[in-house]
């Protein structure tokens, strides 16, 4: 059987170190993620990516398998009470950058199923595009886009 994987790339007027500095900072992933991703980014280190509000509820946790900043970054992901016979699923993050863009390729693999893989391509496509308008224009989207029917 074949593991669902997901990959996607987008470009954004922004260097390496400004797109690892929004991925890995907790205050900026709150701006467009909506969640802190919070971690020290050392391999073998945890992380979450929490809720903005009062609770803080981590609603992803993982590990940080490997690290090369502002090129490269691995993690497990999971939910914090899921148990997966496979193990978590994994997210890549790959920064290539050339003159004043960044190439970003995000890559999930493990996952579970069919479903599994397009509830992830519709999320990472929002958070991805929030990202990128951010950076770009210093501002999220006016509406969440994962809200989006």
């Amino acid at each position: 059987m074949t593991v669902p994987a997901l990959r996607y790339s987008l470009y954004l007027r922004a260097t390496p170190e400004q797109v690892w500095h929004a991925l890995t900072s907790a205050d900026e992933s709150a701006v467009y993620w909506g969640h802190r991703n919070v971690s020290t980014w050392l391999p073998g280190a945890p992380w979450e990516h929490r809720r903005t509000d009062a609770a803080g509820t981590a609603d992803v946790v993982g590990t940080v398998e490997a690290v090369d900043r502002p090129h490269r970054l691995v993690t497990t992901w999971a939910g914090p009470d899921e148990r997966r016979p496979a193990g978590p699923s994994r997210v890549t993050f790959e920064l290539d950058g050339h003159r004043d863009l960044t190439r970003l390729t995000v890559t999930h693999d493990d996952l579970a199923d069919e479903a599994e893989l397009a509830d992830s391509t519709a999320g990472w496509s929002a958070v991805l595009s929030n990202l990128k308008t951010y950076l770009e224009t210093g501002r999220p989207l006016p509406q969440e886009p994962w809200s989006m029917p």
